[in-house]
């Protein structure tokens, strides 16, 4: 039962996280980074009731990680994914959805490349042996990917470069949460658990990167505090 909630887990984060950047960018709210740090506050608060009423539910105590492990362990997954979901969002300032969807399907690439680093997998030749049809989906994936490049007239550089390193970013990230959900003693094996835990290192290791790009612009923007709506009597007069 574990790998069908972890399925579902992770597709209600992917629509949630797909359609709340969306409607911010429908709302001209071009603040990627910042949508992102909300995204994950919501979703640590989600995980945090979850766990508090599966507790008061079930009687069982939460798991929690000690902090020597949760720094050495977790933190490496959870700065990895920080970054792929960061990158992956703030590429959406400068590409079309299309371009995302085509380089962001390199990611499997990156997967397969580091699985056989940290030997989650056969090595490559033997895994090639057993399993031939891995040769022809890397052949399709890497010429789709350079055809579409080449071809692309409106290609922005810089957001294919921050897509193309969220999608090695991705291979990383999920390479790390297979390895951590694998061990057993962390206790980590349940979604709701593991995005407990991940979320706060996550939030601290996007915020830099949201203050030194967006900060001061989102501070000073009329799209966050309506300053624009208030007139200098309304002001003066507080």
């Amino acid at each position: 039962m574990a790998c069908p909630v972890q399925v579902l887990c992770l597709a209600v984060r992917t629509v949630s996280l797909f359609l709340f950047f969306y409607v911010s960018l429908r709302l001209c709210f071009h603040y990627p980074l910042f949508v992102t740090l909300v995204h994950l506050t919501i979703v640590f608060c989600l995980s945090s009731l979850t766990r508090l009423a599966m507790q008061c539910w079930t009687g069982k105590p939460g798991v929690m990680v000690n902090w020597t492990e949760y720094l050495s362990k977790v933190s490496p997954v959870a700065m990895a994914t920080a970054l792929d979901i960061g990158l992956s969002n703030w590429s959406f300032l400068f590409i079309t959805m299309c371009v995302y969807t085509m380089t962001k399907s390199s990611v499997v690439l990156f997967i397969l490349f580091f699985s056989l680093v940290f030997k989650l997998e056969e090595p490559i030749v033997a895994l090639f042996l057993q399993n031939p049809y891995l040769i022809v989906m890397v052949l399709l994936i890497a010429n789709g990917l350079f055809m579409f490049t080449v071809k692309s007239t409106q290609l922005n550089m810089k957001g294919f470069i921050m897509i193309l390193l969220a999608s090695f970013i991705g291979g990383i990230r999920w390479t790390l949460t297979q390895v951590l959900i694998q061990k057993a003693e962390l206790g980590l094996q349940n979604p709701i658990d593991t995005m407990y835990h991940l979320q706060p290192l996550m939030f601290m290791g996007l915020l830099p990167l949201f203050l030194f790009n967006e900060g001061l612009s989102l501070s000073t923007s009329e799209k966050l505090f309506r300053l624009n709506e208030l007139s200098p009597h309304a002001l003066l007069s507080e």
